[in-house]
């Protein structure tokens, strides 16, 4: 497959363009099959008639790769065996541009029209079909960085997204101009741009999964939202225990245990994964460049430094200082937000206290008075739904 290394005169990163058009017919199959594993993981192909025409353009962004494939009719799949020689094995979010698709994955199966968008998780086995001709979008990107558990990643591949939703209608937009225009980004523009990308990602997941558990949560659940809000209230405080926790609201631990157990987490680890998401946005924002990585992690209740380090890479596969470090690269740690995100309210202004990640926010806005009792201030200004995807790690 001939490559075609390029360096757009905008930027400084290259790009690479691979296709099969100056292959010999009977080794195009081959080499796109090469190309594809390359990009995405190990995989095998079939083409319709032994007839294979295809291209794949790819380019960096920061931590990320970005991706366009053109073909004809294929079938892609990706088997446990394939998995098992190791290598990459990324979580990509794919746009279908044009044509039609097949995703199964999971045990479920998504029909795609041009527009719409689907998290496939290479870890796993995954079959794709394209019918007819077709172009992709992809971010490839490493399966930690959104800070899901595998549990929660299989709840929502194989899941179409559609256009006419309120992120996947921001989110189309945005992912296909982020894929066309990598390329042409310095670094440092780069890798704040790559935060944002990761931030709208992670939106994306979290409303997929706000959406597998049903609009309309029950007394229990409007339970588990109102002591998620206490949680998040005293984040700051070292001694947040199960048991003050349970005190507070006026149960036993144990049944604390089973309400967080239904929500397939645990009380600690939900207030670790909500203490590292702040101490995530934190380290990302110019206010504190004087603060150690010690002191944020203390701010938001780590007593240890060395285990919030080891907690935050686990998560997020990078130390709390790479993390910051990537930030920084950017110039500001302000990164722009995408046109239509909510604005963050000046400094000063009145704004929810309630700090839960943006699945909960949503979730208590569902339940109305409930909501409000679980500490969602519905009316003070201030992003909610879609503040994590407007802008990085605050």
């Amino acid at each position: 497959m001939s490559l075609d290394p390029s360096t757009p005169k905008t930027g400084r990163l290259s790009s690479t363009y691979c296709t099969t058009d100056s292959e010999p017919t009977d080794r195009r199959t081959a080499c796109w099959r090469e190309t594809l594993s390359r990009t995405f993981g190990a995989v095998d192909i079939a083409v319709p008639d032994h007839l294979c025409s295809g291209a794949v353009r790819t380019a960096p962004l920061g931590r990320l790769r970005v991706a366009t494939v053109e073909s004809g009719p294929l079938r892609v799949w990706r088997t446990s065996r394939l998995i098992a020689r190791g290598g990459d094995a990324p979580l990509v979010v794919k746009l279908l541009a044009r044509g039609a698709a097949r995703v199964e994955q999971d045990g479920r199966v998504a029909v795609l029209d041009g527009g719409e968008i689907v998290f496939c998780d290479m870890a796993r086995p995954i079959r794709m079909e394209f019918s007819r001709p077709f172009q992709t979008k992809s971010i490839v990107l490493p399966r930690r960085l959104l800070g899901l558990r595998d549990s929660d990643l299989q709840r929502i591949t194989a899941t179409p997204i559609r256009p006419d939703t309120t992120l996947g209608s921001l989110l189309s937009p945005f992912l296909t101009k982020v894929v066309d225009s990598a390329a042409t980004y310095p670094p440092r523009t780069g890798e704040a741009l790559a935060h944002n990308v990761v931030d709208f990602l992670t939106a994306l997941a979290e409303e997929q999964l706000r959406q597998d558990v049903g609009e309309s949560p029950s007394g229990t659940g409007v339970l588990v939202l109102r002591i998620q809000a206490f949680i998040d209230r005293h984040l700051a405080e070292p001694h947040l225990t199960p048991a003050a926790i349970a005190r507070a609201h006026q149960i036993s631990v144990r049944y604390l245990h089973k309400l967080f157990q239904a929500e397939d987490t645990t009380v600690s680890r939900w207030i670790q994964r909500r203490r590292l998401q702040e101490c995530r946005r934190e380290l990302a924002r110019r206010q504190v460049e004087g603060r150690t990585v010690a002191a944020v992690a203390r701010r938001w209740g780590f007593t240890s430094a060395a285990h919030f380090s080891r907690a935050f890479r686990a998560v997020y596969g990078m130390s709390p200082t790479e993390w910051r470090n990537s930030a920084a690269t950017s110039g500001s740690r302000t990164h722009p937000l995408p046109k239509g995100a909510p604005a963050e309210p000046e400094a000063g202004a009145p704004r929810c206290r309630h700090a839960g990640p943006p699945a909960v926010r949503r979730r208590a806005h569902l339940v109305g008075e409930a909501g409000a009792a679980a500490g969602c201030c519905e009316k003070v200004p201030g992003p909610h739904a879609l503040d994590r995807m407007a802008s990085p790690a605050k």
